[in-house]
């Protein structure tokens, strides 16, 4: 009788833990898209902020139902931003673009190097 108290007593902490994990990952999103939308003056992210401390989860609630949308696209506009900046940054460190890529594994080919084979997958790469 004692073991099945303590396993849903157990079960329910676990229920628990899992929601306010949850919670936490929300609360950090809509802080996280508050503090990255540039439309939103800072007095509207100071109300959102006050009304997250006082009144979570409505508040969180209501964020995601009335912002949600431009959340969304502003979350998929800054992971563009963040790839089109890792591919810059891979480009600038390399040294060598697409073209220069593809003429260097050509003198490879020419002087014997490599095979066709190679070729075609150094220039699928570079233009990759």
């Amino acid at each position: 009788m004692n073991f099945w108290v303590d396993f849903w007593a157990i079960l329910g902490w676990m229920l628990w833990a899992v929601v306010f994990i949850g919670y936490l990952f929300a609360l950090f999103a809509i802080v996280g898209d508050l503090f990255r939308d540039r439309e939103l003056n800072g007095w509207w992210k100071a109300v959102w902020i006050v009304f997250l401390i006082f009144l979570p989860f409505l508040t969180a609630l209501v964020y995601i139902i009335a912002r949600g949308e431009g959340m969304a696209e502003r979350s998929d506009r800054a992971a563009r931003n963040a790839e089109t900046a890792a591919q810059a940054y891979i480009r600038d460190v390399t040294g060598k673009s697409p073209s220069e890529e593809i003429a260097a594994a050509s003198a490879l080919l020419e002087s014997g190097s490599i095979s066709q084979e190679e070729f075609d997958r150094l220039k699928a790469k570079a233009l990759a």
